[in-house]
């Protein structure tokens, strides 16, 4: 078993790569910009880290960060291995070490994690407590999944009242919905205080378990950067019969996340906001790939990672390979954490989701406008997903399924520019 950590990145240097990649390896271990009395060949043979490869790209004329010289600007992507002893296993030293020093080096005119390949010792976190599968027999739906799990995000995202917001999850339940959730933006607000807003949907899930036998999802945005108040949001949930969290994990952090996982029984719900920032240029910051790995370490459940003509910037193929890097088991079957599609989804998007995913059946599907600017109502706008999903199950074109589900008819109608 590998007694190493695997970074993998794309550097861009207007000198030269490989001189870059042995700087990053002996900056970011044990060397510095002179020579050491105390840097002994034992201290490297324990905790220096080695360069493995470096394949050079080709180069660019511009710099991706500014940069005085006249270029061109030579790209690599290298592998360096770093020891587990001088790391261990704790990802804020791995994010200190393996990841936030590459951006500081001098001579880079672009920066860039692209994996991270890591050794048995981390399988010492938790990892998910629910994952698919228990978030598919949570929601009371057949497991293996036979489809995607159908969830709504309450909307308008901000200013409901927690009665008012109670009424729409009333409406949602009736209308067969798998799982609902607050908006990430929503966490205590004094119009909708957490405590209150926990109380009056718990009432109406409550109710409705009580008359159907079944119990709707619901998760509360209970994130916070104080841990303690975050728990304690969490004992409420858990109080009052609730089952699931909405986490905005860049906002709270590895500890945050460390903490909550450590001592919850819900599932968590992860938001990934704050990540664009990491990687909208692709010369720069981080791939999902690497980032997915910690979270899901770390203990989340469920991942949101966009989708199909997303209504944010990111490009349709980069919705498909979050979707492939979330679909590899990092140690286990058991840590791979539920995909969650969204971001201006309504069902237009299903037979390109089902193709583009290899035809995948287990991942929720997460509509916000699209159930709730539906024109006949909330339950029309998730009959209109799940037909849609029937259909790019069966093989059917949306407009023939169209033909007899009056609710995929009219989303069609307000929603179809969006569909291609």
């Amino acid at each position: 078993m590998s007694d190493s950590i695997r970074f993998h990145y794309l550097i861009e240097t207007p000198g030269d790569p490989e001189a870059m990649a042995v700087k990053i390896a002996t900056d970011q271990s044990t060397g510095t910009f002179t020579d050491l009395p105390n840097e002994t060949a034992d201290v490297k043979s324990r905790c220096a880290a080695r360069v493995i490869s470096v394949e050079e790209l080709e180069p660019l004329a511009r710099p991706s960060w500014p940069d005085d010289h006249p270029g061109p600007f030579r790209r690599a992507r290298i592998s360096i291995d770093f020891p587990l002893e001088s790391i261990g296993t704790d990802f804020a030293a791995l994010q200190t070490i393996g990841i936030s020093a590459l951006y500081a080096t001098r001579g880079l005119s672009g920066a860039r994690l692209l994996d991270i390949d890591l050794p048995g010792a981390y399988a010492c976190h938790p990892g998910p407590q629910f994952g698919i599968e228990g978030s598919y027999r949570m929601c009371g739906r057949p497991w293996p999944g036979q489809a995607p799990l159908i969830a709504s995000i309450i909307k308008p995202s901000l200013g409901l009242l927690p009665e008012e917001t109670a009424g729409m999850v009333r409406q949602l339940c009736e209308a067969g919905v798998d799982f609902i959730k607050d908006d990430e933006k929503l966490t205590s607000p004094a119009y909708s205080p957490f405590d209150e807003r926990v109380k009056a949907i718990m009432r109406v899930i409550e109710a409705h378990a009580d008359k159907t036998g079944k119990k709707v999802v619901y998760a509360f945005g209970l994130s916070s950067a104080d841990p303690e108040e975050m728990a304690r949001r969490q004992d409420v949930v858990m109080a009052h019969g609730g089952q699931a969290a909405v986490v905005n994990i860049n906002s709270i952090g590895f500890g945050g996340m460390t903490y909550l996982r450590r001592r919850t029984g819900l599932a968590l719900h992860a938001h990934r906001n704050g990540w664009d920032l990491l990687t909208r240029h692709p010369a720069i910051g981080m791939a999902f790939r690497p980032w997915q790995k910690i979270w899901r370490l770390l203990g989340v459940d469920q991942l949101q990672i966009n989708g199909i003509a997303a209504k944010y910037w990111e490009p349709d193929e980069s919705f498909l390979q979050s979707f492939r890097d979330m679909a590899e088991p990092i140690f286990s079957e058991s840590d791979r954490a539920l995909p969650v599609c969204g971001s201006g989804q309504w069902g237009g998007q299903a037979p390109a989701t089902f193709a583009g995913t290899g035809g995948a059946l287990e991942l929720m599907y997460l509509g916000g406008g699209g159930i709730h600017g539906h024109p006949l109502g909330l339950g029309a706008g998730v009959s209109a997903i799940r037909q849609a999903w029937e259909a790019a199950i069966a093989g059917i074109s949306l407009q023939d399924h169209a033909k007899t589900h009056p609710e995929l008819a009219v989303s069609l109608a307000k929603f179809g520019k969006k569909a291609g």
